[in-house]
């Protein structure tokens, strides 16, 4: 008879010891089984783990002695724990991740939680949870609890915190898995500013009408990651791609990039793609203060107190241009690039505060340029036209079906 899944908690023992054996204790009383996993660097420990730091750092194929200092120490770790997590997970095994530290700690238990899929429990306790957590969490649904005081000692406060992120956790995982509903539909990515937001309701209007579920990310950064994570999860059958604006913020220095993978994921994948330009026109800043002096001299649109919109300029559309070209000709599934002529975002049209003709044409010769064999559209529309959304619907069903047919056994 196979083992019964576990809950693994992950701690650096050597300072966390009495606090994981705490845990591990009430995990215990709520029926939960737990594996103890010591991610010590440096330094030994007496307290007893279900899993050794020789293993976690075996994992990530360094060995303990080979250790220079304890930065290294915790990035080997994290890595080893990552590894660990997603073997414990292919194999059925794990139930949940229950992390608890700081900033050592939150490093290697969220690095074991980011390497599962959403839906698996995640947990971590943190010194550092009531601050900035965006680069623990990433696009994954990892639930950080403040620790309030230092994960030093149990004590009222920490007893208090302990205890009920136990019971967070034991629901979860005592829940079991999650349950597939049959009349789950297949699954499209979207990606929507506020600028192209009519067009992307009326798109989503007609794809759900179509037969599809639609996942729309707010391309800030974050939601370009996690459309990117989930199509490299392989449970994405399509994506349209309207809001590439996270481009412009990587290549001109915006606060909103998603990195220089943005607009990869879907090309390795072989997923079929729409893509379109929807607000390259614009890089974001916080608030007016927020913008670099360098840029003092360039176009502005005020948005909100704390969002600052900067136009980009026809250079900068034509090498966005190119770099959209390019990594769509590199992909190894259908795709297509549409052009709305009138205008990227709701404030790029006649009249609007960033209506730039030349920039758009700039952008445009960018696309042609260096698309190869790509197919471009370009329509005498605006982004937020109703037709515009319909072109970019049936472009992209009829990819899926060509794709899906293509894959068909005859």
């Amino acid at each position: 008879m196979a083992d019964p899944m576990f809950v693994a908690l992950f701690a650096t023992l050597d300072t966390k010891g009495r606090e994981a054996m705490f845990v591990c204790e009430e995990l215990a009383r709520q029926g939960i089984r737990t594996r103890l996993v010591d991610t010590s660097g440096l330094e030994s420990t007496s307290h007893k783990a279900d899993v050794s730091r020789e293993e976690v750092f075996a994992a990530a194929g360094v060995e303990l002695a080979a250790l220079r200092d304890r930065a290294h120490a915790v990035t080997a770790a994290a890595q080893g724990a990552a590894v660990l997590a997603r073997r414990w997970h292919a194999a059925g095994e794990l139930a949940g991740v229950f992390g608890l530290g700081g900033s050592a700690g939150t490093t290697i238990g969220t690095s074991a939680m980011r390497a599962l899929p959403i839906g698996v429990p995640k947990l971590m306790v943190s010194t550092l949870a009531s601050g900035s957590v965006g680069a623990y969490v990433g696009t994954k649904d990892i639930l950080m609890m403040n620790s309030v005081v230092d994960v030093s000692g149990i004590n009222r406060i920490s007893r208090a915190v302990l205890s009920r992120a136990v019971q967070a956790m034991a629901g979860m995982a005592s829940a079991g898995a999650l349950r597939e509903e049959r009349k789950d539909k297949p699954l499209i990515a979207a990606t929507m500013f506020g600028v192209t937001t009519p067009c992307v309701e009326h798109a989503r209007g007609l794809l759900e009408r179509a037969g599809y579920e639609v996942l729309v990310f707010h391309a800030t950064g974050t939601g370009g990651r996690a459309m990117e994570d989930l199509i490299e999860d392989g449970v994405i059958a399509g994506v349209l791609d309207a809001t590439t604006t996270e481009l412009a913020d990587e290549h001109v220095g915006g606060f909103l990039s998603a990195g220089p993978e943005r607009l990869t994921a879907a090309g390795r994948r072989g997923v079929p793609q729409v893509i379109s330009v929807g607000a390259v026109d614009m890089v974001n800043f916080h608030g007016r203060a927020s913008v670099p002096e360098r840029f003092s001299a360039r176009k502005f649109h005020r948005h909100n107190d704390n969002v600052t919109l900067m136009r980009t300029t026809a250079e900068e559309n034509r090498a966005i241009g190119r770099e959209i070209a390019s990594k769509a000709r590199v992909a190894t599934g259908p795709v297509e690039i549409y052009l709305p002529c009138r205008g990227v975002s709701a404030i790029d049209i006649a009249g609007g505060s960033f209506d730039d003709p030349a920039a758009r044409a700039a952008l445009f010769e960018g696309v042609r340029s260096s698309c190869g064999a790509v197919p471009v559209r370009e329509l005498d529309l605006h982004i937020n036209d109703p037709a515009f959304a319909e072109a970019m619907v049936e472009g992209l069903l009829q990819l899926i079906g060509a794709r899906r047919e293509a894959l068909t056994p005859r």
